[in-house]
């Protein structure tokens, strides 16, 4: 009787640990996995080195973008400037462009 349960013994400790092994090599792919995904998807804080450049080229760039605009101000109110003056001048004139 003891030869038979212990035979039945092995083949349970057997099984056993076979699904232990297929488990772990499961638990093993699913944490690779896991990592991989973390890697992808989890952000990770920049450093304040990169952060400051970052900014300092976003103003850099802000700033000629400024005076990019402002230049086509000026540039606008030259040019309205020079057709309300050229529209005075000939009603002056005494109406010329009839």
């Amino acid at each position: 009787y003891k030869t038979q349960e212990s035979k039945s013994l092995q083949k349970s400790i057997a099984e056993i640990s076979s699904d232990r092994e297929t488990s772990q090599s499961e638990l093993d792919a699913v944490d690779q996995y896991l990592s991989k995904l973390k890697d992808r998807c989890v952000a990770k804080p920049e450093a304040y080195e990169e952060r400051k450049k970052r900014r300092e080229r976003e103003i850099a760039g802000l700033k000629q973008a400024m005076q990019i605009l402002k230049g086509e101000a000026a540039m606008l109110q030259r040019s309205r400037a020079g057709r309300q003056s050229g529209h005075a001048h000939r009603s002056l004139r005494g109406g010329d462009d009839a």
